[in-house]
């Protein structure tokens, strides 16, 4: 049948200088191809079969060995009310950071320096997945401390909004560091369906980019803005930041690493941060 089908296609076709024009023989050949229900096949020859996977991308991309749920937080703050609202973070969120009931962390807190201008940045993690984020967010329910800064909070807030993460198994867990450094939060909203072709091409470039220790942390979204893919790092100083990025370029496999994860990239955004000073990450 694909035989006759291909050799009526080709009878209807004619040569002319402005190149191949079809004639009635093809209409009748698809005609005839949709009636005998032979369309499968026709179509086989242009549809790309594809393989569907069998596990969710963060049972393929997550640290099997623990069992961390990262939330982090954007704050965009009234200009006038960003120092009485660093003030009212620094007396509250260590308290919580630092007390055994709550099965949480305060990885780091920071001010955007460039980027978007008057905005807070909160990065937790919480030991023990969905279990511990629920048990945290019942007993801060029931603190009356917590509740007061809440509301003293939403006083200083033009908007607010979180996503919750987990983190790639190729980069270092978050561990807080001495400073004084600053920090870039490079977020990158890819394609969906690609995530998984982004951590294969970064499972190697992380080896290029951790040189000298810049590499704090990697994270990609599962509730809240979805594909989203967050690289946090650490620099002396804007100089020690340019220069440690045009270092990664003399070495080997780095040009490449970019070749194929730029097209993966819808939109990207790099943030400049400042830590605050009970940040643990300094």
């Amino acid at each position: 049948m694909a035989t006759r089908v291909l050799q009526t296609v080709g009878r209807g076709l004619k040569q002319t200088r402005s190149g191949l024009h079809a004639s009635s023989p093809v209409n009748v050949a698809l005609r005839s191809l949709s009636n005998v229900g032979d369309e499968s096949w026709f179509k086989s020859l242009f549809v790309r079969k594809v393989v569907p996977r069998k596990d969710a991308h963060s049972h393929v991309l997550a640290k099997k060995e623990d069992n961390n749920l990262y939330k982090i937080q954007f704050h965009n703050v009234k200009p006038e009310c960003l120092d009485a609202y660093n003030e009212l973070c620094e007396d509250v969120l260590p308290s919580i950071h630092a007390d055994p009931e709550y099965p949480c962390e305060l990885v780091g807190t920071w001010n955007t320096w460039y980027g978007e201008q008057d905005q807070a940045v909160h990065l937790w993690r919480y030991r023990g997945g969905y279990p511990a984020l629920t048990e945290v967010m019942n007993k801060l329910r029931q603190n009356k401390k917590f509740m007061e800064y809440r509301n003293e909070r939403g006083k200083m807030l033009l908007s607010r909004r979180n996503q919750l993460l987990l983190e790639f198994s190729f980069w270092n867990e978050p561990v807080p560091r001495p400073g004084p450094n600053i920090y870039e939060l490079r977020s990158y909203q890819l394609r969906p369906g690609t995530m998984i072709e982004w951590g294969n091409y970064w499972a190697r470039a992380i080896e290029i980019r951790q040189q000298n220790q810049e590499a704090v942390g990697g994270f990609f979204s599962q509730i809240g803005s979805l594909y989203t893919v967050h690289h946090l790092w650490a620099y002396k100083d804007l100089q020690s930041r340019e220069d440690t990025r045009n270092a990664a370029w003399q070495r080997d496999g780095w040009d490449e690493v970019v070749y194929y994860t730029v097209p993966l990239i819808q939109h990207m955004e790099s943030r400049i941060m400042i830590p605050m000073k009970t940040s643990p990450l300094k």
